[in-house]
């Protein structure tokens, strides 16, 4: 399809004289009329009625008219778009990220993202880690927000570490009221919880985290006693609220306000979690290499010393706080 015949038919269209279109076209009237004769041969339609008078559209040439003219506007437009595109100012972006990471990181990345580039259409996935890996490996992730303990990632992905955050003890509110479980200066000992029931993640669905948890317990001479499973984080936060049992929980889980439960720093060295972007290396996507800029921005703006987790430049929130015109979250099943 010759584009330029296009323009023609256009340009003859709004004139509805041959004469007046040549005129505006900066051509002679002969080869206007010779290329849009070869138009209606080639597209086998007649466009204009013409008389020795005047010049009429036919209900076909009215018709692709429009169609004509957005085709001619998305030709013209394609530099820009083109430009943008490589900018990586448009387009599309698929985010996975652990349920944590919605308690700290996420809302400021996705802010920060969502206001420098607005038209990019993100997407977000709530996975493990490991399946968020799994689905960078397949294609079908940009990047994601991963807790990569005991994991050793795949040479053919890049990382970049954001933020380290202790555990915390959540602990039933009822119990500190009263005496079952007591703090020491404000803090609570592991020993003083080593005989109530654990409440966390199934291991066969996040393996590193369970374990995390389940080895300080046993480094420091307790064995754990396992009260509850879950698979989401906001339900052993409601389990905990209920009385059946207490959790270990990253700092910035402070942040999922629940009535009944109050979250508690543990005496001496408490572990640390470790939350960091992962993408594929040779994903050339503009997009992602715009979010990374962006993750070091935040990154930057994290306390990394190991104490309270997240500077206030980290804003609070559930899940909806994330939520911009040009984010849609999918919901997924597992936590780490």
């Amino acid at each position: 399809m010759n584009l330029r015949r296009l323009k023609f038919f256009v340009t003859v269209a709004e004139e509805l004289h041959f004469g007046r279109a040549a005129e505006r076209l900066c051509m002679t009237q002969p080869p206007l009329s010779q290329a849009i004769l070869a138009l209606e041969e080639e597209l086998s339609v007649t466009l204009f009625k013409r008389t020795k008078r005047n010049v009429a559209l036919t209900p076909v040439g009215e018709h692709l008219l429009s169609h004509v003219t957005k085709l001619l506007e998305e030709v013209e437009a394609l530099p820009g778009l083109a430009r943008q595109l490589s900018r990586g100012e448009i387009g599309s972006l698929k985010l996975g990220f652990v349920t944590t990471a919605d308690y700290n990181l996420l809302p400021d990345l996705i802010s920060r993202y969502s206001g420098a580039y607005p038209d990019v259409r993100v997407s977000l996935k709530e996975m493990t880690s490991d399946l968020q890996v799994e689905a960078l490996m397949q294609g079908n992730l940009n990047a994601g927000l991963i807790i990569p303990l005991h994991q050793t990632l795949h040479t053919s992905l890049s990382y970049l570490p954001l933020m380290r955050e202790p555990l915390l003890a959540a602990v039933p509110e009822e119990w500190l009221r009263s005496g079952r479980v007591e703090l020491t200066d404000g803090a609570i000992g592991l020993r003083d919880i080593a005989d109530e029931p654990l409440v966390l993640f199934p291991r066969r669905s996040a393996p590193a985290f369970h374990d995390i948890i389940t080895t300080f317990f046993v480094s420091n001479g307790i064995q754990p006693t396992i009260g509850q499973e879950a698979i989401q984080m906001q339900t052993i936060i409601s389990l905990v609220s209920a009385g059946m049992g207490v959790a270990l929980v990253p700092g910035s889980l402070r942040k999922l306000g629940r009535s009944g439960v109050r979250y508690v720093p543990l005496q001496g060295r408490a572990p640390t979690i470790e939350t960091g972007l992962v993408w594929r290396k040779d994903d050339a996507t503009p997009t992602v290499s715009r979010l990374v800029e962006i993750a070091r921005l935040v990154s930057s703006k994290v306390d990394r010393s190991g104490g309270a987790g997240t500077s206030a430049s980290l804003p609070g929130g559930a899940p909806a706080a994330i939520l911009r015109n040009n984010a849609v979250v999918n919901g997924a099943a597992r936590p780490e």
